[in-house]
């Protein structure tokens, strides 16, 4: 018997990438709650690999055997289910072997084979662990050869139509790690092989492979998935010729999951972390009924949130990693902590909130009579422009005044007014006293002044005359009078030789000194 081998450099590509890739998925993964393989209502899953090939075929000839490996092992397979039960679906699965027989370098034949499979499908789950049963029709092309020489053999198909039984259990291994075993078993309807009437073909098929979730967006699971199959086939025909093979696979693949809403939710609580905050009074440790928490997650900062009547605030989904939490409350200073969550765990933080150093205050006023004691009734009070009056006991109060201190301006009538400075202390109402002192009654007032020319202004001894005070009086030498009179308004009268009288009014207040100058122009000639 002939006997051709093909060992490519690929298997080496292959074995590296088996050994590099699950390594480089898993540290991409943060870490997460442990979780079975779910019930997804869709899969797909696209796989690349090689096949390792040992077989033979036996004619009346000297026959043929082979082994190998060749790369460009494809496979798609879809299920979907919720057709109609959950627990019922549908699977396709078309896969494309390559195969090339070689002498040496030297390529002698070679073609591409294609198992296409479908039907139905159905589950269960118990605990972890996912259960799939299905059955339906498959066609296979398996390897022949025309000429069974060692020297040409020229590469046929012949084909298996069958059908098929099949399972796969699915099972966690580690954190979300999957892991998965099936078989299948066709049994054959119709079988040929080429240049032969009748045959038949019997086969199985089993498997394995290691699902590692990389990515998930909403109910989108992307993984990467390690997958080995073991098949054997063989045909027979009504003549002496049959052929034979086993075959191995070995390949990755990308597996695209739509997940059930609940696993999809459960899934993501197990990469996410969470935080339960509490804010408390620094001083009484009471809790701080509506306070406002906003959290900076991954440099974003969330709308706030007021905490419930006992101070806290719980978040159930939070990216792992820092948390800053940022607290405000009426009459509090801000407060800021930080916290570290992580995936599948429950963080918790509590913050302590400090009181605000008060920034008002306000001022109590009473307005007394310096002598009794008896409050000022209706006493204006001037603080910082503003205007108020005493009530009946003498006092006014002001409120929402800048902390330090404050000019404080009281007058009354018949009273001496009075300007003050008081201090305001942050969060209190100060209180000051203010004695008004009554203003002295003399029972006169005193002018004075000069009486003087408008030639020269030289001075002029003069004649003053006030009919109410009934006083007359004349100036010195230099013109110069002083006198006193009662609080009134009076009419006085100046004269002097050779100028012009003039009449003046003047009013005067009790105890005033008022100044009073005049000016006489001369007679004309």
């Amino acid at each position: 018997m002939a006997r051709l081998r093909r060992t490519p450099p690929f298997l080496v590509i292959l074995a590296l990438a088996l050994a590099v890739v699950p390594g480089i998925v898993l540290a991409q993964e943060e870490a997460a709650a442990p979780s079975g393989p779910g019930l997804e209502p869709v899969f797909l899953r696209l796989r690349y690999g090689v096949a390792i090939r040992s077989g033979e075929q036996v004619d009346t000839g000297p026959g043929l055997t082979y082994s190998g490996l060749t790369p460009n092992d494809l496979e798609a397979w879809a299920v979907f289910y919720g057709l109609g039960p959950e627990w019922l679906g549908a699977q396709l699965r078309l896969q494309r072997e390559g195969f090339t027989l070689n002498r040496e370098a030297d390529r002698v034949t070679g073609g591409s084979l294609w198992r296409l499979s479908l039907g139905a499908v159905a589950r269960r789950q118990l605990g972890p662990i996912v259960g799939e049963l299905g059955v339906g029709y498959g066609f296979a092309q398996l390897p022949a050869f025309g000429v069974s020489s060692a020297a040409s053999p020229v590469f046929q198909r012949g084909g298996r139509h069958a059908a098929l039984l099949g399972g796969r259990l699915r099972f966690p291994i580690f954190q979300r790690v999957t892991g998965e075993v099936r078989a299948e078993l066709p049994l054959s309807l119709a079988a040929q092989l080429p240049a032969a009437e009748g045959a038949s073909s019997s086969g199985f098929g089993a498997g394995a492979a290691v699902r590692i979730p990389v990515r998930q967006v909403g109910r989108w699971m992307g993984s990467a998935v390690v997958d080995y199959q073991f098949v054997h086939d063989s045909l027979k025909a009504d003549s002496a010729v049959s052929s034979g093979q086993t075959l191995q696979r070995v390949g990755l693949a990308l597996e695209f999951s739509w997940l059930d809403a609940s696993v999809a939710a459960a899934q993501r609580l197990g990469q996410m972390g969470s935080l339960a905050l509490q804010v408390v009074d620094a001083e009484t440790k009471a809790p701080l009924a509506g306070a406002q928490v906003a959290l900076v997650v991954k440099g974003t900062t969330q709308a706030p949130r007021a905490v419930d009547a006992k101070g806290q605030v719980v978040e159930l989904e939070l990216e792992p990693g820092e948390v800053v939490a940022q607290v405000s409350a009426e009459g509090y200073e801000p407060v800021v902590g930080r916290v570290t969550v992580a995936a599948g765990e429950r963080a918790t933080l509590e913050l302590q909130a400090h009181k605000q150093a008060p920034t008002l205050g306000g001022l109590k006023i009473t307005v007394v009579d310096n002598r009794s004691n008896k409050p000022l009734v209706d006493a204006p009070v001037v603080v910082n422009g503003k205007e108020l009056r005493t009530n009946a006991a003498g006092l006014v109060s002001v409120g929402n005044l800048a902390v330090g201190p404050v000019m404080v301006r009281v007058s009354a009538p018949e009273f001496q007014p009075v300007e003050e400075a008081a201090v305001v202390i942050g969060g209190k109402e100060s209180e000051m006293s203010v004695p008004l002192t009554p203003i002295k009654r003399l029972g006169y007032a005193t002018i004075s002044g000069t009486v003087r020319s408008t030639r020269q202004g030289r001075p002029l001894v003069a004649t003053l005359v006030i009919p109410s005070a009934k006083v007359r009086t004349r100036t010195d030498a230099q013109g110069a009078f002083a006198l006193k009179l009662k609080p009134g308004t009076h009419r006085i009268t100046i004269s002097a030789k050779g100028h012009l009288t003039q009449v003046k009014s003047v009013t005067v207040r009790d105890g005033e000194q008022a100044i009073f100058n005049v000016d006489l122009f001369p007679r004309g000639r």
